[in-house]
């Protein structure tokens, strides 16, 4: 039985490639920030599933639930580490808060940092163990960056960077790393923007009627939103060795992610979106 542990099952990408690897076979350790969110993953598997509680901004945590992990594999080690969890803060460059873009860093780069430093050991590095295999889930927004998400897309754009130079630094040690990059996909995350939209905290700014008129931007994004189990299914094929790039763009109409990083110019793009926005203003007349 090969050994998996993913970050952030509590819903979305996480919890459906927790159940995709479990029904496939795999022993899986998923950690969440709350107890009561790993009830569903135990209940369904007792015996494969092993829950996690810790938040990646919490090195203590991560440390404790590294001392739970080796006690469990009794001398084996991890054959894949999936470094998912990660949060999504939004908002105009000139006014998002400080702190929020701060703790937007502290969680999708430097948490993956700690997670992967801490658990390296038994991935393999520097012993005898089998290699493994790290699989980190960026985005499509950190190939190209769409006006007012900003934060989101620096910490992507961040973890892009920081997998590369894992990569090329763990070659010499046999261990693998890949990231895949999913565009809009079917998760919680598109209530949660509808939620930020309603509430137009920055209805009193320049922006306000952009922000006002946001959910329907957001709507047509979610309705042709992939769904998650896609996501899964190339997480595995990944973990499996089916696939060997080195990242993976998964998303809708992918052909224009890719033209957007690969083909079109700067200010071609600036346009493009200068004219999206343009009409989210002008549904506000």
């Amino acid at each position: 039985m090969k050994n998996i542990l993913i970050t952030g099952v509590s819903s979305g990408i996480g919890y459906v490639t927790a159940l995709y690897f479990l029904e496939r076979g795999y022993r899986v350790f998923g950690s969440v920030r709350k107890e009561q969110d790993l009830s569903a993953l135990h209940e369904a598997y007792p015996d494969q599933f092993t829950g996690l509680v810790f938040d990646t901004t919490d090195e203590n945590g991560i440390k404790k639930a590294y001392s739970k992990v080796e006690e469990a594999l009794q001398g084996k080690g991890l054959d894949i580490l999936v470094n998912n969890a990660g949060i999504s803060v939004n908002g105009p460059m000139a006014y998002v808060a400080v702190e929020e873009f701060r703790h937007q860093l502290d969680v999708n780069v430097l948490g993956v940092l700690r997670v992967t430093q801490t658990f390296l050991p038994l991935l393999g590095f520097d012993n005898e163990l089998p290699k493994g295999h790290i699989i980190n889930i960026s985005s499509g927004s950190g190939r190209v960056t769409r006006p007012f998400m900003g934060p989101y897309s620096a910490s992507k754009f961040a973890l892009e960077s920081m997998s590369d130079a894992f990569r090329r630094e763990l070659l010499d040690m046999g261990i693998k790393v890949t990231v895949v990059e999913p565009g809009p996909i079917k998760t919680d995350i598109w209530t949660k923007a509808k939620n930020e939209a309603d509430d137009n905290k920055y209805a009193a700014t320049v922006y306000g009627k952009v922000y006002k008129n946001l959910e329907k931007m957001v709507g047509q994004m979610e309705a042709i939103a992939l769904d998650t189990e896609k996501v899964a299914a190339l997480i595995y094929d990944i973990a499996e060795g089916k696939k060997n790039k080195t990242r993976y763009l998964i998303a809708p109409k992918r052909w224009m992610f890719l033209a957007a990083i690969y083909l079109l110019p700067d200010r071609t793009l600036d346009k493009l979106f200068k004219k999206q926005f343009e009409r989210l203003v002008e549904g506000d007349n």
